[in-house]
């Protein structure tokens, strides 16, 4: 419609909300469906993090609070830092958002202009280049393929940066693949991010205590101190604590750029949900002995996610480090014919029969800028995601 804004041309919906959007239709309609697009926990929001949201209702905090957050939250944040991350920084260096994306949306907002870059590593979560595309500036996208574990190496970022370019954004470990990168790998990006004095790093946490097999997960600030004062570290509550609705977000980088984060988000949302900041105090304050419980579930899921699909004819899938997501190649099963009849010519063909023919609702690789894959959420119980890896199996044997 022509009233609308030329900004909203340059971008798509999101394809992980679409496709569980259809999962939810097709349930409705009383169709038997395993969703495993998105990417929330199944585990409730532990027991003292919900108490602390009610003693704040009842204790009447229920008002408007600071821009960026009520000071009991910034300085709970500044200690998950220091204690975490090896981070020396102070309320003052912290941020609140109404979520994980308005911290990216906001600190994207506040600093670019037409014509900056901004270095994308592929495959992305889909929302990253969108954000930047909404901001009238340009992503430019650095393949980090299964070739490489899926993890951006030296030369590629090497190659993807200009003089225009502002940012890179980083996510460790990764949406969509699970790819966890160590300090190592890390060390080897940043050495490179030293000669480029006009690039910033926005490295995106969200996943940081989800790493497996022993790993140990390391930050850009962390590994090169030399960067602080560039690299604008994010985090939340949505994955760690199951935390997803209550729409809580934290950063700690430059105070000048978080001043204009505060401008925008002052004329935006302005404060996040008050009731919502003390649950996160809580939760980042309290007891995280849950967590080992949580990751030895979610490892016992992906082992069981692996080696399922690993099963299947035409389908490969590497072993994630963290998160809760495979992202399996399916080229095999291109240029052929599902058991419905379908004819599967892409990634996305493939996850359409899938949903239509077995009822289990994936997102089709290309969404995250690399066809010929598929990414499946094993944030589900453990029952439903045997049912589904089954019902691929069964998929996959049909195909001709």
């Amino acid at each position: 419609m022509a009233f609308l804004s030329d900004a909203l041309n340059r971008i798509q919906p999101s394809a992980t909300m679409a496709v569980t959007g259809k999962a939810a239709e097709l349930k409705r309609a009383g169709r038997d469906v395993i969703a495993l697009a998105a990417g929330e926990p199944d585990f409730d929001t532990p027991e003292h993090v919900r108490d602390a949201a009610i003693r704040a209702i009842n204790s009447g905090e229920t008002r408007y609070t600071a821009v960026d957050g009520i000071i009991e939250l910034k300085e709970a944040v500044a200690a998950k830092f220091r204690r975490d991350n090896g981070l020396e920084v102070s309320a003052e260096d912290c941020f609140i958002g109404a979520g994980g994306k308005q911290i990216i949306f906001n600190a994207l907002m506040a600093t670019l202009n037409p014509g900056d870059e901004v270095v994308v590593p592929v495959p992305y979560w889909v929302s990253y280049p969108e954000i930047v595309r909404l901001c009238d500036a340009m992503p430019v996208f650095a393949t980090a393929d299964a070739s490489t574990g899926f993890k951006l190496t030296p030369e590629a970022l090497e190659a993807a940066i200009s003089d225009k370019t502002k940012w890179l954004i980083l996510n460790t470990p990764s949406n969509p693949t699970g790819a966890a990168y160590s300090a190592e790998e890390l060390k080897g990006l940043t050495d490179v991010l030293m000669r480029h004095e006009q690039v910033h790093i926005l490295t995106d946490d969200i996943y940081e205590v989800l790493v497996y097999d022993g790993g140990k997960f390391a930050t850009v600030a962390e590994v090169e101190p030399r960067l602080i004062g560039r690299t604008l570290t994010m985090n939340g509550v949505s994955k760690s604590h199951a935390m997803t609705g209550w729409r809580i977000g934290y950063c700690t980088g430059p105070r000048p750029l978080l001043a204009a984060m505060r401008k925008l988000q002052g004329q935006s949302t302005t404060n996040p949900s008050s009731i919502s900041q003390w649950a996160a105090v809580e939760a980042l304050n309290g007891t995280q002995a849950f967590l080992s419980e949580w990751r030895e579930v979610f490892q016992a899921r992906r082992d069981l996610v692996v080696a399922g699909l690993n099963s299947c004819e035409g389908i490969t899938c590497l072993t994630p480090g963290g998160a809760f997501y495979v992202f399996p190649s399916v080229e095999g099963l291109l240029g052929r014919t599902s058991g419905g009849g379908a004819r599967l010519e892409t990634d996305s063909d493939v996850v359409l029969a899938l949903l239509e023919e077995t009822g289990v609702a994936l997102v089709q690789g290309s969404a995250f800028g690399l066809p010929g894959h598929m990414r499946l959420s094993y944030a589900a119980a453990t029952e439903e995601l045997e049912d589904a890896v089954a019902r691929i199996q069964d998929f996959c044997s049909k195909v001709s």
